[in-house]
Order: C-alpha cells, then structure tokens, then sequence
C-alpha cells in the first residue's frame, strides 16, 4: 500500500495496457517526440535572441531540461502507470493538484497536436499540392487517431521510421554546413558572436534558453507509455536520457551549421532557417527537404496524439475525468475513447484557427507542471514505491525546480495572461471533481454495511 497522501484506485480489475515497449523503442519515441518541428524554426529564433553563437542557449537549455528529466526518471520507475505528472502530483499532493497538472498536460498537448496539422496543412504541403490548410488538418488528425487506435506497438514502429527521416535531414544540414565553410562560404566567426545590441550576453542565454527549451520539450510525454514497457525500472533511465543526449548533440551540430553558413540577420528573419541553409548550400532540392519536414511534424503530432491519449485514459483511472475514458479496444488494448476525446477538440482547435493565439503558452503551462513533478519527487521521497527505482540525487529536483521558476521570469507578460486563464480554468474543474467527489464519498458512508463487516467499506476509488 502506498505511503502517500492520496489513496488511489486499485487495478485488480482494471483492465491493463499491453506491455510491448523495449528500449531501443523507447528511446526511438523519446527521440522523435524530442526531434520534433520545433527544431525546423527555432534556430532562428534563437539566433534573434542570442546572437550568432546559438549553440550556448542550446547547451544550457539542454541542462535544465536534464535536471527535470531526471525528476520523471525517478517518478516514472516508481510509478510505471500511464497519467505521468498528474499520477505523481495526485500522490503527492491530493486530486486536486494532480488534476490541474494533467489538465496543463492535456491543454498543451491537445493545442500542440492542433498547431502541428495546421502546420502540415501549410507551406511544406504547398511544396507538392495547394490545399485548404483547414480540410487538411482534420484528415490529418483523423488519420492519427486511427494509428494512434491501431496499437502502441505499430505508433513506435511508425516513429522509428519517422525519427530516422528527421535526423537524417537534420544530418544533412550539418554536412551542408561543414560543405560552405570548405567552399570558404561560410563564417565561423559567428560562432563566438553572443548578444545583441538590445541585450548583454547573459540576458541573451537565458532568453534564448527559454526558446531553446521549448525544442527539448517532448521527453515527458514518455512516462505515459511507461506502464506500456516491458521492464521500465531498467529500459526508461536508459532512454531518457540516451535520447535526451543524442538529442542535444544533434541541436548543437545544427546550430552551428546554421549559424556559421547563414548571417544571423537572415538566419533570424527566416521562418524556415534550415532551408536558408539548404538554399545557401544548394545540391539538396527544395521540396526533398520539405518533405522531411512534413514528417518530422506528422511524427510529432502522433507522438503528442499518443501522449494525450494516455493522459486522459491515466486521469480517468484515478478519478479525475469521466470513468467511460478508461475503455480500451478488446484486441488492440489502446484507449479509443480516450483517443476520440482529446482528438475531436485538437479538430475544433485546428478549424477555428485560434491554435496561433494558444501557442505561445505552451511553454509556460509545461513549466507549471516541471515545477509540480520537480517538488513531488521530494515529496514522494517517503513512499518506497516500486523496488530498485531510479533515484536521483535530491540536489538535482531543487535545481529544477528553481530552473523552472527562473524560466517563468523571462516569459512576456501577454503570454502569462493566457497562460493564467487556462490555470484558472483547470482550477475551477479541479474543485468541481472535488465536489463530485466529495458528494460519492457521503453516499457510500451512508449506505448500511454489507456482508464485509463494520469498517469495511469502500474506500476511495473502489468500484
């Protein structure tokens, strides 16, 4: 029995996830989630906030995500269910704190798989085929649904496939860069080039940082396929930060091709850096590299998809959403209504065009949820959960825990505002559960005991 505030519901009659997930799949997913088309238009983003030297913000973003990173590591091995931040802020803090992280959780996923068909439906489509970016959108996201019901097992496989296009295109990108600077094209001078006249050098790091960090996001809609994993104590460490690692090297080696092929003034004007290089270099055909790209968003819109799904279909098993989103596929054992339920209103999203407005704020809702999982690791720290865990040293979730608060700083105000609204709803549903919740509880107490005996009726979460 868990030693934790909450007492959550019991499995013996749950109906489980198939485990089928191995390492090397695991880090395949982490690694395509990772790699995702952030990085297709974040470079000169970066650049504009930086400098020229755009593989520093990279370097330190990728340290701070390393030290939340390591947070999950320990959470997911204790905890290997699907719900990830919500499960572990329920534990440690009640249901009320844990619905309000997987409601930030499910916000930033559903708004980001939305912006991410929009995306597909743009320019790199309109490379092959001028089509209504809307229409686009919507068969697109019923087309993931469709895989993301299939199974985990064939999602996984699918990304392998995919990440290995990303990072072959990204791969090409490096060489390109390395290909002008031997043609005496380029100017590795820019490297070393850190600020710009509006900010010193220090405030340029973290504020590119912030932007960088949005570009390592992804690793923490992993722990939603833990339970999916055949051995998490051992393969999900092994992976995260595997992935994580790789995943910097690849940011790095592209920010300096970037960087040292392209002027930063065109590098930060562009909102497709990579193909400024591509141009720049020439030998590669514009719409091969749109067509990469067109993968790497459709990979990162089904791995949000599958992380969605899962945290919807965790939240409803400890009580947090509507039980009916716990149904799974008799054969396929993957949450359809869960799937259906966070897909319809990434359509909506996607058809009103408001996905723009709601972007911004992904970043700052996933920095609420770092700070909650970075202090419910300490707090959690007295319930022994599963045997031979990963453990962190506990410097490391203070440290993220800080790093989350100071990343909030350099958020704009207007983007705050937004974020706030989404926070005072989750907030809002929050109490309503609690009242549900509440009002179940003195229905059960009132009901005469049974064959059990005094004292033993249900308790929280059985039935």
């Amino acid at each position: 029995m868990s030693t934790g505030r909450t007492a959550l519901p019991t499995a013996a009659t749950e109906p489980s996830l198939q485990r089928t997930l191995t390492t090397p799949l695991l880090f395949f997913f982490i690694l395509g989630d990772v790699l995702g088309a952030g990085v297709y238009v974040l470079v000169g983003q970066v650049a504009a906030d930086a400098g020229g030297a755009v593989w520093v913000p990279l370097v330190v973003a990728l340290l701070l995500a390393l030290l939340t990173a390591a947070s999950y590591a320990e959470l997911a091995t204790k905890y290997p269910r699907a719900g990830g931040a919500s499960h572990y802020a329920t534990r440690a803090f009640g249901p009320g704190v844990g619905f309000v992280a997987g409601f930030c959780m499910l916000a930033a996923g559903v708004v980001s798989v939305a912006a991410l068909a929009r995306g597909f439906g743009g320019d790199y489509l309109s490379a092959f085929v001028t089509l209504p970016v809307a229409g686009v959108a919507v068969l697109f996201l019923g087309a993931l649904a469709l895989v993301n019901a299939r199974g985990i097992r064939e999602s996984t496989r699918a990304n392998v496939v995919a990440t290995v296009i990303e990072v072959g295109g990204l791969a090409v990108i490096v060489v390109l860069g390395a290909w002008l600077l031997a043609r005496g094209e380029g100017d590795p001078s820019r490297l070393v080039q850190l600020g710009t006249p509006e900010k010193g050098a220090a405030a340029a790091v973290l504020s590119g940082a912030v932007l960088a960090y949005y570009s390592f996001v992804g690793f923490e809609t992993s722990v939603n396929v833990a339970e999916e994993t055949r051995d998490p104590r051992r393969s999900y460490p092994r992976a995260l930060f595997g992935a994580l690692a790789t995943a910097g090297v690849v940011y790095v080696l592209v920010g300096i091709a970037a960087s040292a092929a392209v002027p930063t003034d065109k590098l930060a004007a562009s909102s497709g850096p990579l193909l400024e290089v591509v141009k720049a270099a020439g030998g590669v055909p514009i719409w091969l590299f749109s067509a990469v790209a067109l993968v790497a968003v459709a990979n990162g819109a089904l791995l949000t998809g599958i992380m969605s799904s899962r945290l919807a279909y965790g939240m409803a098993r400890d009580g947090l959403l509507p039980a009916g989103l716990t149904k799974v596929l008799p054969g396929r054992r993957t949450p359809w209504v869960a799937i259906a339920a966070t897909t319809a209103p990434a359509m909506l999203l996607a058809l009103t065009g408001s996905v723009a407005e709601l972007a911004s704020t992904l970043v700052l809702l996933l920095l609420v949820v770092f700070l909650i999982v970075n202090t419910a690791v300490l707090v959690l720290r007295r319930d022994p959960g599963e045997t031979d865990h990963f453990r962190a040293p506990t410097a490391i979730p203070v440290l993220g825990a800080i790093s989350c608060v100071v990343l909030a700083t350099q958020v704009e105000a207007a983007v705050w505002l937004r974020g706030l609204a989404v926070l005072a709803v989750g907030v809002v549903l929050a109490a309503v559960a609690a009242r549900k919740r509440r009002g179940a509880t003195g229905t059960r107490r009132e009901e005469p005991s049974t064959a059990s005996g005094p004292g033993r009726g249900a308790g929280p979460g059985d039935g």
